[in-house]
């Protein structure tokens, strides 16, 4: 299964409708086919997509959202999800997701959620309407049409013969039975400020190296239902610890994060998964963060079609890309708002990084007047 779009109107944070593409919607010319992934015929997929903004500008909302629409398709119920919290107090929040299937259909769920409160104070969420419509590829006749369903007939809508259904499970299980399809999606949100590495089998030394060359060993063991860990410093005794929390006295947060990142990547670039990082820069220097990027933007290297969706404050990222509709620009302003760069910036000839920090694109700077007001406060504080 492959996601080609998000949509979601009447979310409580944002400003308008949220509407994000994963498929190529420029035209694709035959050097951008390197950076890209074929799904069939002339479609190509995005396999790194940039979410940049300033400081509080809502991007770890964004996330949290492509988040929610891929668990709900993955059948996990609502109520169980993290980024539920996005939802808020919603009366009614419509979640479109467009995909392609195994057999070679493009499908669009349409799934509306309201929140009702608890006596706790917390929102209980349940679904009050949903519709799947499909049509196979071969009769999509241009890029400009794929998600487009306008004539077509639902072929499943919810009803009371779901009743033996969780009202907050989508219906799209019975679909992703049918057709034996699924999502893979890691998410690296709950792990923006990293600090204990959870239990992994297997970390390759390739892997520790690239963060601390001085490590030569760093291995799980279970016996009797306990986790032990075996670290190794070179021309050093070997270290032996029984949680994980206590890696931290010997590791760098960037060193922890690196291991749990690029085990992650291997999961995902095996199955054709979805890899979820808010502030990717976090924690990593640019060499290593662009290095992430560019495996998922190899073609050759990236053979399943696995994507990295991530945010990043920092501009000089978005000169990864040759292109600019892997590119979402996120502001707030009275709500939350998410541009693809493609339509602000005609030409892929220019320097993104640029233009971002130039000030030409509106809220991609710090404001002159707010910079003024800090100076202002920062100079009476000082000479008191």
């Amino acid at each position: 299964m492959k996601i080609l779009r998000i949509t979601a109107q009447g979310l409580p944070l944002f400003k308008e409708e949220l509407d994000i593409c994963f498929y190529a919607q420029q035209r694709v010319s035959e050097d951008d086919k390197n950076n890209l992934y074929n799904m069939i015929g002339n479609y190509y997929l995005h396999s790194a997509c940039a979410f940049i903004g300033i400081n509080a500008s809502g991007k770890t909302s964004v996330l949290r959202v492509i988040n929610l629409a891929l668990s709900i398709i993955k059948n996990e119920p609502i109520n169980h999800i993290e980024a539920k919290s996005i939802l808020g107090g919603t009366k009614r929040t419509i979640i479109s997701i467009y995909f392609y299937d195994k057999c070679k259909y493009v499908c669009c769920l349409e799934t509306e959620i309201t929140a009702e409160k608890a006596r706790t104070g917390e929102y209980i969420y349940s679904i009050l309407s949903e519709k799947l419509w499909e049509k196979p590829i071969a009769s999509v006749r241009s890029k400009k049409y794929l998600t487009d369903f306008t004539g077509v007939k639902p072929t499943a809508i919810r009803n009371q013969n779901e009743i033996y259904l969780s009202d907050d499970i989508s219906f799209i299980i019975a679909h992703n039975k049918k057709v034996n399809d699924t999502v893979d999606v890691f998410s690296l949100l709950s792990y923006t400020n990293i600090s204990a590495l959870p239990f992994i089998e297997d970390i390759p030394l390739e892997v520790i190296s690239v963060f601390d060359s001085t490590i030569e060993k760093l291995c799980f063991e279970q016996i009797e239902g306990k986790t032990f860990i075996h670290l190794k410093f070179k021309e050093k005794e070997e270290i032996i610890l029984n949680n994980t929390v206590d890696l931290e006295r010997y590791l760098s947060l960037g060193t922890i994060k690196g291991i749990i990142v690029f085990s992650m990547v291997k999961e995902v670039l095996q199955s054709g998964g979805y890899l979820l990082m808010d502030e990717i820069e976090n924690h990593f220097n640019k060499e290593i963060v662009t290095t992430l990027i560019r495996f998922f933007m190899d073609s050759h290297f990236n053979k399943n079609g696995g994507t990295l969706i991530f945010t990043t404050h920092y501009p000089e990222l978005l000169d990864e890309y040759d292109r600019n509709d892997g590119i979402y620009l996120v502001r707030n302003c009275n709500g939350i708002t998410v541009e693809n760069l493609s339509g602000i910036l005609i030409r892929n000839d220019i320097k993104k990084s640029e233009i971002y920090q130039s000030g030409v694109i509106e809220g991609t700077t710090l404001a002159y007047e707010t910079y003024i007001h800090l100076k202002k406060s920062l100079d009476i504080s000082i000479d008191q």
